[in-house]
């Protein structure tokens, strides 16, 4: 990918750039153990599944004939009337009745194992580096929230209009601040990496500081 730094496949080495994408001459091995590990689409599919069905509100609700305000008299004879039968005007028969079987509120998430969710993250960081897609910057500070400052960074790191994932070691509001209204991309912390997030992104930059973080995530427990 033109712009990006090529990573060594043997030693999975990258190069560590400034907010303004030059290189700072430094560089720093990705652990081979989660950026080139064989890539587990299962595990992946069942994470992001699960992240998906965690965002669901689980809501949705249709009213059953017994919960619609209507009178219960009967509309016509049993039988002997050329159709279905049926009793009051709110039987799923009628227009406005009830719905049969309609969607009910309910709970749509489920569990899985911590070290399946673990080995689906790091399936998504080496799909990332098997696609020259991670980018290391150096931890950086931005003085106020301001969102011109943060577009600059995403021009200078040649990723204007891609879908980027900031990874932080730590809280920092000015940075968050700053990319909030950004809609193709989105900060949050090293720790709270999810499958979902990396996979959606077309670029992952991770700050030097973020490394171990990742590392004591999903390796060093």
């Amino acid at each position: 990918m033109q712009g990006f730094n090529r990573i060594n496949n043997e030693i999975m080495e990258v190069s560590v750039l400034n907010i303004n994408g030059q290189e700072t001459g430094r560089k720093v091995v990705l652990n081979d153990a989660i950026f080139g590990i064989e890539p587990n689409d299962h595990v992946l599919y069942l994470d992001v599944k699960q992240y998906l069905a965690n965002q669901r509100q689980g809501t949705a609700k249709a009213k059953e004939r017994s919960e619609h305000a209507g009178s219960t008299r009967k509309l016509g004879r049993q039988k002997g009337g050329g159709g279905a039968r049926h009793g009051d005007i709110n039987s799923p028969l009628m227009r406005g009745g009830g719905r049969v079987f309609g969607p009910r509120p309910r709970d749509y998430r489920f569990k899985l194992n911590k070290k399946v969710k673990d080995l689906a993250r790091r399936s998504a960081l080496t799909y990332k580096a098997q696609e020259n897609a991670i980018l290391v910057v150096e931890d950086f500070n931005l003085d106020a929230p301001k969102t011109k400052d943060f577009v600059n960074i995403t021009k200078n790191l040649k990723a204007e209009g891609k879908k980027m994932l900031f990874l932080l070691s730590d809280e920092n509001k000015n940075v968050y601040l700053s990319a909030r209204n950004l809609q193709r991309v989105e900060v949050m912390l090293a720790s709270s990496l999810n499958s979902y997030k990396v996979l959606n992104a077309d670029v992952v930059v991770i700050t030097e500081n973020s490394l171990p973080k990742i590392d004591e995530v999903l390796i060093n427990k």
